[in-house]
């Protein structure tokens, strides 16, 4: 005999574990020393797809953004509330805290079929339920931070706690509010809490797969006009409510889509063992409105995706390309607040000039620096007093230099007033043959010709 029933709850499941150990895992991973995210405040750098970025570079962060968004539009308009049954956190950990711990554990509920049956008394098992969860939040939390704080300088944090009250307090400030919103607050934050749910319809169009009950086959049990429930009718509902209370959001998937649906599918998987003993599918299945009424496959591939994916992979290659600017030194400039100093020496007048330079090694290894500089027009009127050797800078570390550029040229272009002169400066890594450089712009002041005054 045919075995008619489905089983979307052990995929969602195998879903979750999925997701959980990518997710505990991948902030141990490292390739060079980077991660595959991390965005860190304490060191002043993004991670991303294990390529470090200084502060500094946060222009991949609006690229990172519309791709996040697009993402959420095309998976949406695909695949409706996909993301809330399948993958959302507030879902896994509701799950966790009711199917898990007070349905398998401690017995507190006696069965996930019926989600609406409200348990009175137990009060210690009850307690014992969220102080589990609470234990569980705590690593939860801590995943999360994982992605701003590495883990290498987490568990060294907190064997200081009083040193790192800031994260201490974030750690079990966080981790008590989300207690109480998988434990107490539970699907009404996905129903009244949750924007996602009041901007997705937005998205759907008559092809987007949804929860959908077969009023063909079932027959119409609600009246959307007078707002009123019809006894079963003579068509393959039976009336036995499996899927009312196996609900998590406590609504009647036969009224249509609804803004507390969340796409978990517990319904198709209730009412497709009652169906099963009729030998007959499920009622309600995960299809799209237009193909359950023209009896025709989903169409996945129309207007709107089509038109979603193509945006989408632009946005990703132009996300790639620029990240693949990335600049393994950054270097700024600024002059000192004293135009120039001239000095006589040796019967010539030697002219200099004072700036400020903040070299930032972004690369994941110590490099040795040095620059060259030149005006336009004469590359050998400058010479550069300070400093007068190359430097080493450890990997992401940071070096403040105070740089004299002098000449022994008169470069006076006007009697009356300085001249301002372009200048060139190229700074490098002498221990990658200059292959890491960057090139800045400034000027150099040198004063009115004094051989005229």
């Amino acid at each position: 005999m045919k075995n008619f029933i489905t089983h979307y709850a052990r995929k969602r499941y195998t879903s979750f574990i999925i997701i959980t150990c990518i997710a505990l895992i991948l902030p141990f991973i490292r390739i060079n020393g980077n991660h595959f995210f991390l965005f860190s405040f304490d060191h002043k750098k993004l991670d991303l797809f294990f390529i470090s970025f200084s502060t500094q570079e946060l222009y991949l962060m609006p690229f990172l953004l519309i791709c996040l968004f697009l993402g959420i539009f095309f998976i949406t308009t695909l695949g409706g509330r996909i993301w809330c049954a399948w993958s959302c956190p507030q879902t896994i950990f509701r799950v966790i805290f009711r199917d898990l711990i007070q349905t398998k554990l401690l017995k507190i509920r006696t069965s996930i079929a019926n989600k609406q049956k409200n348990y009175e008394g137990k009060f210690i098992k009850k307690t014992l339920a969220v102080l589990i969860f609470y234990v569980l939040s705590l690593v939860a939390v801590s995943n999360f931070l994982w992605y701003f704080v590495p883990p290498e300088d987490f568990f060294a944090y907190i064997q200081s706690p009083g040193d790192h009250l800031l994260l201490m307090g974030i750690l079990f400030v966080a981790s008590f509010f989300l207690t109480i919103d998988v434990c107490f607050l539970a699907e009404n934050f996905c129903i009244y809490v949750c924007p996602y749910a009041r901007i997705q319809s937005v998205m759907f169009d008559t092809n987007t797969i949804q929860v959908i009950y077969d009023e063909h086959r079932g027959g119409k049990v609600f009246d959307g006009a007078t707002k009123l429930y019809k006894k079963p009718p003579q068509g393959e509902c039976i009336g036995c409510e499996a899927c009312v209370a196996v609900c998590p959001t406590h609504i009647d998937i036969r009224r249509g889509m609804q803004l507390e649906c969340i796409n978990c599918l517990e319904c198709a998987d209730a009412c497709s063992k009652v169906q099963n003993k009729f030998k007959r599918e499920s009622l309600i299945n995960w299809t799209s409105f237009e193909a359950v009424e023209k009896r025709q496959k989903v169409q996945y591939f129309r207007f709107r995706t089509i038109a979603y994916c193509i945006v989408l992979a632009v946005a990703v290659m132009i996300l790639i390309f620029m990240g693949s600017k990335k600049e393994y030194m950054l270097l700024n400039i600024n002059r000192s607040s004293e135009l120039y100093h001239i000095e006589q020496k040796d019967g010539k007048t030697e002219v200099s000039n004072a700036y400020v330079f903040l070299f930032d090694n972004t690369d994941n290894k110590a490099h040795e620096y040095y620059f060259k500089v030149a005006i336009q027009g004469d590359e050998n009127a400058l010479s550069i007093v300070r400093p007068s050797k190359p430097f080493t800078l450890k990997a992401g570390a940071k070096s403040k230099q105070i740089v004299v550029l002098k000449t022994e040229k008169n470069l006076s272009k006007n009697k009356d007033q300085d001249t301002i002169l372009p200048l060139k400066i190229t700074a490098f890594a002498l221990d990658e043959n200059e292959k890491i450089k960057v090139e800045r712009e400034s000027i150099f002041v040198y004063p009115k010709n004094m051989q005229q005054d």
